[in-house]
């Protein structure tokens, strides 16, 4: 399921922050989408698969799955956040805004069990509002269900790394898929949200590809939301997407050919989060450097996640716009982007190889500790470094990609660079194999792992420092 956009973007913001659109965006030929077996499709394609009782450690993930999986303090620990929280550095005093369609029925009973079995406090604040309109009654389905394990991920990964945060959960009455669907009630929802002061960063695990959409003036039309939170000071992330260097197109099933990016990550008013594989111990320390996140040849995910040995894309999405042209803030990595906006900005933890382990009891799932993973992870997880930045600033930092590609720049503390990896893809469709080349990681800024990663106890205070 994908992004849109509202309207124009103020003049000031056009001029030097978004560049100008490009052409209308066209129409291109894709390919078929395998069925997944034991994987409950969420928006941003979230692999999900049952556990019972207790929380899994690393070990009898790997000795169960072959594949590792996190708990929350390991993440704490992986992202060096113990430093900032001695400090009393929790996001307090911050909103985080988590966007999804429908949300979860049990979201408030699935985050006090995450927290009592992590001895996390209960967020100060935890509301939840519809300001699109009200929200349909739950059904037991793949839509409804996939959203609520959607929502459920949000709010535990934000939580984990800002635990001292309020939390504001916006559920919109509409499935945001692929193309412009759902998003006039998600720019409307998030709109409210800014004209009425109430949070200080956005967070958006969906998006969609951008050949989904009509033509540009389709994206222009829905960016109202991205031009007011930036007048307003307030942050909007997004997720990068988890098909690597493709995606799929307007009917869901079939992946494009070619190199494709979504929105709204591609907007240059909204940070795009990508994601990498971590590599850890029982305690959360690494045993080797961050990668990019890329399961599409990992034999263990592809059995669990569609039944066969694959390959299947699992990976972060990198690429460039064919909406946007190049921001002013990438004018220093204009030999990697070219004229139009790159993506991703950043990277965290996303790999199915490295999952996050999560409480879930919403209705048609059984309840129990779930893994997931993906950019729907990584993007709430980044969330929570902005509110911690902006409780050490003393103030929102607003839009921070110009204070991010100057912290590179600038080699200040706390970005760490992930250059190991790709995001190349292969699939089989339509009875045909295509492997999409993706992009390599390596050192400086490029389109398969951004500016890297973070160290928050250090990349914390400089963020504050520079978007001050």
């Amino acid at each position: 399921m994908r992004y849109a956009v509202g309207t124009p973007l103020l003049a000031g913001f056009a001029a030097v922050l978004a560049g100008a659109l490009l052409a209308p965006v066209s129409s291109h030929g894709a390919a078929a989408r395998p069925e997944q077996a034991v994987v409950a499709v969420s928006p941003m394609v979230v692999s999900r698969f049952e556990q019972t009782g207790q929380p899994l450690t690393t070990a009898q993930c790997e000795a169960q799955y072959h594949l590792a999986c996190y708990q929350a303090p390991q993440l704490q620990v992986a992202y060096n956040l113990g430093p900032l929280y001695r400090r009393g550095i929790t996001g307090a005093g911050q909103t985080i805004v988590l966007v999804d369609s429908y949300g979860s029925p049990t979201i408030r009973h699935d985050l006090a069990v995450y927290d009592a079995q992590y001895g996390l406090p209960a967020p100060p604040s935890f509301k939840i509002i519809q300001p699109a309109g009200p929200v349909p009654p739950f059904k037991k389905n793949s839509d409804f269900e996939g959203w609520a394990g959607e929502t459920t991920l949000d709010v535990e990964a934000a939580h984990t790394i800002a635990p001292g945060a309020n939390i504001l959960l916006v559920e919109t009455p509409v499935s945001e898929t692929e193309g412009v669907t759902g998003f006039p009630q998600i720019v409307r929802a998030e709109n409210y949200v800014i004209n009425h002061n109430l949070g200080d960063v956005i967070s958006q695990s969906f998006g969609a590809t951008e050949e989904t959409f009509p033509n540009a003036a389709s994206v222009t039309a829905l960016r109202s939301a991205y031009a007011n939170a930036a007048a307003h000071h307030v942050t909007v992330l997004a997720a990068t997407g988890d098909d690597g260097v493709t995606d799929v197109g307007l009917n869901e099933v079939t992946f494009y050919t070619h190199r494709v990016v979504d929105w709204p990550p591609s907007d240059p008013l909204v940070t795009a989060v990508g994601g990498t594989e971590l590599h850890l111990d029982a305690a959360g320390n690494h045993t080797s450097p961050d990668t990019v996140w890329n399961d599409t040849y990992n034999h263990a995910q592809n059995e669990l996640a569609y039944g066969d040995a694959g390959p299947n894309p699992d990976a972060s999405n990198g690429g460039v716009s064919v909406i946007f042209t190049r921001p002013s803030y990438q004018n220093g990595v204009a030999s990697v982007v070219g004229n139009a906006r790159g993506v991703p900005d950043i990277t965290m933890s996303a790999a199915c190889n490295g999952a996050i382990q999560n409480y879930q009891s919403y209705p048609g799932s059984p309840a129990g500790w779930y893994l997931s993973c993906g950019t729907s992870e990584a993007t709430p997880l980044f969330a929570g470094i902005v509110a911690l930045a902006d409780q050490v600033a003393g103030h929102r930092l607003g839009l921070i990609n110009p204070a991010l590609y100057a912290m590179k720049a600038h080699n200040a503390p706390g970005l760490v660079p992930v250059t190991s990896g790709n995001n190349t893809v292969t699939f089989t469709q339509n009875g045909h194999t295509y492997t999409i080349a993706g992009y390599r990681a390596k050192r400086g800024y490029n389109l398969a792992s951004g500016l890297g990663t973070v160290n928050a106890a250090l990349f914390v205070p400089a963020l504050a420092a520079y978007a001050g």
